[in-house]
Formats: C-alpha cells, structure tokens, sequence
C-alpha cells in the first residue's frame, strides 16, 4: 500500500491546524477517501480544498494513499502509537519543559474524576515496567 510518500514525513506538530484536523480524522478512520475526511471533520472546507491538502500532506510525508478503481484511499504513514509518541514527546518539550511529573500531575487533574481504580493500576503497573526497564 501507498504510492507518492516522501521518505521523511514532517512532524505533526508542524503541521497547519487545518492539515492536524484531516491527519487526525484520517488516524481516526484508518483509511479514508476525500467524502470520508469531509464527512468526520468539524465546519470543513470545499471537497476541493480538502482533496488538495490531502495531496499536500502526501507530499510531506504524513499521508499515503492507494487507487481503488477510481478512488483514492488516504491513510497515515506512520502507526499510530508512533504518531502518539511524537506528539507528547513534542508536548511534554513545549509544554512541560521536558518534565514528565509536570505533564502527569496535569494529566491527572484534568482526568481525575475518569479515573478508575484499575486505570490507576494500570498506571502504577507502567510506572513499575518503566523503572524496571531503566526508562
């Protein structure tokens, strides 16, 4: 699968808010043609519009696409997981001076009230692998 991607893909967070919301609609649906993106974001441009920076986004890197008869079929370059990594370690640089503790403890205030008891196992369980694992 994918046609026409450059070998490095820029990083999201350096991405126009217009080309992050298509990218996260894309990520969202795994795959996507031009309608589907128009259809899963919020006050969308023309069809054109959209068609065109999907076309962009191609040539950054961070979408590829494969024909299907005589539709385009746009997904992400990179998984999702690498995608997520990114953008916090972008996040956790801008917005926490590279303090995770920081970004936690934020994380945890907004969340605090969606929190289960086995979300905070979970938690306490990565934090054990981290430190086991040197990270």
């Amino acid at each position: 699968m994918g046609k026409k991607t450059r070998k490095n893909s820029i990083p999201l967070a350096q991405l126009a808010a217009r080309e992050r919301q298509i990218v996260e609609a894309v990520y969202r649906l795994g795959e996507a043609g031009v309608g589907e993106v128009l259809a899963a974001i919020d006050n969308p441009p023309t069809y054109s519009a959209v068609r065109a920076m999907m076309t962009t986004l191609v040539q950054k890197g961070v979408l590829k696409y494969r024909r299907e008869k005589t539709k385009y079929l746009y997904s992400p370059v990179v998984g999702v997981d690498t995608a997520q990594r990114s953008v916090m370690r972008n996040l956790l640089d801008n917005f926490f001076a590279g303090n995770p503790a920081k970004a936690v403890a934020a994380l945890l205030d907004v969340a605090s009230e969606k929190l289960t008891d086995d979300d905070c196992s979970e938690i306490r369980k990565l934090i054990d692998n981290a430190r086991k694992e040197g990270r």
